[in-house]
């Protein structure tokens, strides 16, 4: 079985303690760090920019999880390959031309990400899967930390699953929002590859023993 990975979501963390909360996802048992860039056009939020992620990426030491929740992503492709992002996902509702989004993305030598929204069904991605590193699905309504978990996102996962096997594709299922210790190992058992956490892991007392705790269970 293929081991299931964390990726704590900055947007949890302490802002006026960035460096500290990210020495502690350095020193923790997480995978990735997961970074939401919200423009308030397409989400009703807005988190932090450029200036933010290059100082995120002078102290990270693991791979950079970008997540857009942007209108016209394309423009910014070029620059966040700069910023060090490994990983780089686009919404499927913000992309006219999916394809050539996907096709900059590799060009800048980044795993390429679709997100798609709890309404968005995943047979919408099969022209596409091929092209996919990672496919996020949201199992909130994007725009907001700490909103609860919607119950429909395992019935999403296994259709993914289906979709992934049916085209031999090696997608990773990214599953982002509400993820706790209690529906981590359903999960990883519906097949969801990577649990992004934040509220979860940053609001806890010992976030180093709760990214720890979650690694176990998706492992489990």
């Amino acid at each position: 079985m293929t081991k299931k990975l964390i990726a704590p979501s900055l947007l949890a963390a302490d802002f006026g303690n960035l460096q500290r909360d990210i020495e502690l996802v350095n020193n923790s048992d997480a995978d990735w760090f997961h970074i939401d860039i919200m423009d308030g056009v397409f989400v009703p939020n807005i988190s932090y920019g450029m200036p933010v992620l290059e100082a995120i990426s002078q102290h990270a030491t693991k791979p950079l999880d970008v997540h857009l929740m942007i209108i016209e992503p394309d423009r910014y492709i070029k620059r966040f390959a700069k910023l060090g992002a490994a990983h780089l996902t686009v919404h499927f509702e913000t992309c006219t031309h999916l394809h050539r989004s996907l096709q900059l993305i590799k060009a800048e030598g980044m795993k390429t990400g679709v997100a798609i929204n709890p309404h968005t069904n995943v047979s919408l991605l099969k022209d596409v899967i091929c092209d996919i590193d990672i496919v996020l699905l949201m199992s909130v309504n994007p725009g907001f930390g700490g909103q609860n978990f919607i119950e429909n996102t395992f019935h999403k996962i296994k259709q993914l699953k289906d979709l992934i096997s049916q085209n031999n594709a090696g997608t990773l299922i990214e599953v982002d929002g509400g993820v706790t210790d209690e529906n981590a190992l359903q999960l990883a058992q519906a097949g969801a590859d990577v649990l992004v956490a934040g509220s979860f892991v940053f609001k806890s007392k010992n976030q180093l023993e709760t990214i720890k705790n979650l690694k176990q269970l998706a492992n489990s």
